[in-house]
């Protein structure tokens, strides 16, 4: 088992003990800023060396799963999980957007097994983000909310997360790899050590969440397990579709698969703040997290593994 995942494993046990471990806040802020622009860099570096106009059939194509994912979890939670309208929108859009988290963790996966991907990936983190809330949005409250459309738009455009993908994209793009050399001591060469931390923290934060499991029952369990493998199919045909290695369709479907905890939890408390935020957490942190992390992810590269061998794909 890859060390990084055993960190979270770490959190998970100690959470549930009910151990005084803690990051401090500011330990956690600075692990989530350093993960955040090393990620974009490297995806800049690369974006500088790909032709862009080439890269635009594939990044509408994003963007249309982007849209799509939450409408197909939608009917599932309002009508089998009997959820509320608000409810039901906020988890689907959790469900339709991306966690930087459980990207990172996928980037490290392969890295470890020398399988390559196309390293501009990061732009299609910084795309799935939006269109999810947009469509969560509305599926809860209508067309009729252009205030409030127009707060979430800020919220997320210009939230941390984003903010730092797109900055450090541009950084990467603009500097380019001899450029940002001189950086690598602190955000490249680190960054397995800065990821087994952060998923420390996201572990003991997964535990937190499990009470919340208890009081909701088995459908979160069950949507927070399926859902992900579903939608890490329609990643991963799209990716064999858009013709991306195996790697780069491996990692399409685990961001299909994987679940926001940052930029829509906050775009939805502006938007819709009658959701229960505890609901959608529990499913996102609490399940499909720490189920992407343990099995989601081997799973997605063994089911990209089967697709190519099959149709001859490189």
């Amino acid at each position: 088992m890859d060390p990084v995942v055993l960190f979270f494993l770490l959190g998970v046990i100690a959470g549930v003990l009910r151990s005084e471990l803690r990051l401090p806040v500011q330990v956690y802020e600075l692990l989530s800023i350093l993960l955040l622009l090393a990620i974009g860099m490297k995806g800049g570096i690369e974006l500088a060396r790909q032709p862009f106009l080439e890269l635009v059939p594939q990044m509408v194509a994003v963007i249309a799963m982007g849209f799509i994912l939450p409408l197909l979890s939608f009917p599932v939670l309002l009508s089998i999980g009997r959820l509320p309208r608000a409810d039901a929108a906020s988890i689907a859009a959790h469900y339709g957007s991306v966690s930087v988290g459980t990207f990172a963790v996928v980037v490290a996966y392969l890295g470890s097994r020398e399988i390559d991907f196309e390293a501009y990936m990061p732009l299609f983190v910084v795309l799935l983000e939006i269109p999810a809330i947009l469509v969560g949005i509305v599926l809860a409250k209508g067309l009729a909310s252009g205030a409030k459309l127009r707060d979430s738009a800020h919220e997320v455009l210009l939230g941390k997360s984003i903010v730092l993908l797109v900055g450090g994209l541009l950084i990467g793009w603009i500097a380019g790899e001899e450029g940002l050399a001189k950086l690598a001591p602190l955000f490249f060469d680190p960054f397995q050590g800065l990821l087994a931390l952060f998923l420390l923290e996201m572990g003991l934060v997964t535990a937190s969440q499990i009470g919340t499991l208890r009081r909701y029952g088995f459908f979160l369990l069950a949507f927070g397990v399926l859902t992900p493998v579903l939608s890490a199919l329609v990643g991963l045909g799209l990716g064999w579709a858009l013709g991306l290695s195996m790697g780069g369709a491996v990692v399409l479907a685990t961001l299909a698969a994987s679940a926001s905890y940052i930029a829509v939890p906050a775009a939805m408390r502006i938007s819709v703040p009658e959701a229960n935020p505890a609901l959608s957490l529990a499913a996102s942190l609490g399940v499909t997290f720490p189920f992407n992390v343990l099995f989601g992810i081997p799973l997605y590269h063994w089911f990209a593994g089967q697709l190519y061998a099959l149709t001859g794909a490189a």
